[in-house]
């Protein structure tokens, strides 16, 4: 259905303001004053506005109560909510209001509690999270965006500027438009605000405890607006846009520094080496193509882990995408500048980096600041999917030894190396990987396969650099002894997987029948996009 919207200008003569975010707000009022504009206001709000210069009248005097129950009651009164919901051009309305002395509100300049922001920060109290619930003020808004023929409601600093512009144009007026406009964005910032409230009180497990757990919601709630839209999907002729949650963290809330339009592809390929070089505490390189990982490394320095990972396929990477879990100084940009890539993440750059960078104009540099994320969800058809985010990390001391010899220690950094990877690769899924010289890097990654043994035949065919040696990962056990000798046949001395298989001794028969040695998980790392 899509109404014809007139422009019907409708004049602005009592405002009522009442504020948490309160950038920008002494301007807007000051514009409103010089067009007459009655200002009511509550609490700090009005404390702000008089600081200012600017005359104001408290809410109670508008209501003739004084605001209770330490701010809980101050707007939920029918002379405020009778000033907003009546309707103009009703003969009745007018009356009722006449007879009740209620003054007419044509504009109402609301944000909220701050309640996501509370209830996340560390050692939140219960009752924090409880009061930092607000009532009024989403009351004012329904109120408000209900009857946008008469009145106007602002949600949002960031439309003080143009309401200022038209109210200049229109000699105090706004129009249909504008109002129409303002009343969609207050329904979803309202209804925004309600499913925060209703995930994060779901998520307690008590009401006495506001510590968070693990939970899957019995109702899934998803309302984020769109922050984007993309030039297209996967292909050309698919469309596409990013929702984000306004953080400002994770992918989809990063600054890009430089560089052509991120496309839906580019943010995919940044998720997925964002979450992969994160996994490391020393400095990490990580070159991603279609969210399978083509070359991975640790070093002593960005510069260092890079030409590790490039050196594991040169070949692949071109065109790819790079994760860094370190600011990017110079002498890393100026290596990283000689391959053609399509877009760089990490936390931050260095004014010389960006220089080096500056040439390769269409090249993308996304700073990010890193994303707590809890639920992973996939679309399927006639419903969602959701789970948990696979966070298990597994330690040394977590690892069982299933064969007669025992990795080396340089072995066993490798496999640890390796088995971190290959969380990260398409299953059915093998990696091949080497330490030496205190860090590791990948050798040869076989993604995405059908079979486990052709996945270790397809890491061993990719491998630029000498497999004699190296270890292997693979992010589910060994079903038969045939993929684990395709491993030592390639050359590698050493393998991590979950185990579990009813074949278990088969396969460590084989391991030591080849001198391998190897070490069980008891977790599998599958990974199907």
């Amino acid at each position: 259905m899509n109404p014809e919207i007139p422009t019907a200008l409708k004049p602005i003569r009592r405002a009522l303001l009442s504020v948490t975010d309160k950038s920008g707000l002494i301007e807007f009022a000051t514009a409103l004053s010089h067009h007459g504009v009655d200002l009511i206001s509550t609490g700090g709000t009005a404390r702000a506005l008089r600081e200012a210069g600017l005359a104001v009248r408290d809410i109670s005097d508008l209501t003739g109560f004084p605001e209770m129950l330490d701010g809980r009651v101050k707007t939920l009164h029918p002379k405020v909510h009778g000033g907003i919901l009546h309707i103009r051009a009703n003969p009745d309305h007018v009356a009722a209001i006449a007879e009740h002395a209620i003054e007419p509100i044509d504009m109402v300049v609301v944000n909220l509690y701050a309640f996501e922001k509370t209830a996340a920060k560390p050692g939140v109290s219960f009752a924090q999270i409880i009061e930092n619930i607000d009532i009024g003020g989403p009351s004012m808004l329904r109120s408000a965006a209900k009857n946008f023929e008469d009145v106007a409601v602002v949600t949002s600093p960031a439309d003080y500027a143009s309401l200022t512009a038209e109210l200049a144009a229109n000699s105090g007026s706004l129009s249909r438009e504008t109002r129409w406009t303002l009343a969609k964005q207050a329904f979803a910032l309202t209804a925004a605000y309600d499913a925060a409230i209703a995930s994060t009180l779901e998520s307690l497990p008590t009401a006495q405890t506001p510590t968070t757990n693990d939970q899957l919601p019995t109702v899934l709630r998803i309302l984020l607006p769109q922050s984007a839209t993309l030039r297209y999907g996967e292909n050309p002729h698919q469309q596409a846009a990013l929702y984000a949650d306004g953080s400002g963290t994770g992918v989809a809330g990063a600054t890009q520094l430089q560089g052509k339009e991120l496309s839906y592809n580019n943010l995919v390929d940044l998720d997925a080496c964002w979450e992969l070089v994160s996994e490391f505490d020393e400095p990490a390189v990580v070159i991603i193509k279609h969210t399978n990982p083509c070359g991975a490394a640790t070093g002593s320095s960005v510069l260092d882990a890079y030409t590790r990972a490039l050196a594991a396929d040169p070949v692949s990477a071109f065109g790819g995408v790079i994760g860094i879990n370190r600011q990017v100084d110079a002498e890393a940009a100026e290596q990283i500048a000689k391959l053609f890539v399509e877009a760089i993440v990490a936390p931050s750059f260095t004014p010389e980096a960006l220089a080096r960078f500056a040439a390769k104009r269409n090249l993308r540099l996304i700073q990010i600041a890193p994303a707590q994320t809890s639920r992973i969800l996939k679309q399927i058809s006639g419903g969602i999917l959701v789970q948990t985010v696979d966070h298990h990390k597994v330690a040394r001391d977590g690892l069982t030894v299933a064969t007669q010899r025992t990795p080396t220690p340089e072995e066993l950094r490798a496999l640890l190396f390796a088995w971190t990877i290959c969380k990260h690769v398409k299953s059915n899924a093998v990696v091949y990987a080497r330490y030496s010289e205190g860090h590791a890097q990948t050798v040869g990654i076989g993604a995405g396969q059908m079979s486990r043994v052709d996945a270790a035949r397809f890491g061993a065919m990719k491998a630029v650099l000498p497999l004699a040696g190296s270890v292997a990962a693979s992010d589910a056990y060994f079903p038969f002894s045939d993929g684990l000798e395709v491993v030592a046949e390639a050359g590698a001395t050493a393998v991590i997987q979950p185990g579990g298989s009813i074949r278990d001794n088969e396969v460590i028969d084989a391991a030591n029948r080849l001198s391998i040695a190897m070490v069980f998980t008891g977790i599998r790392h599958f990974r199907h996009g």
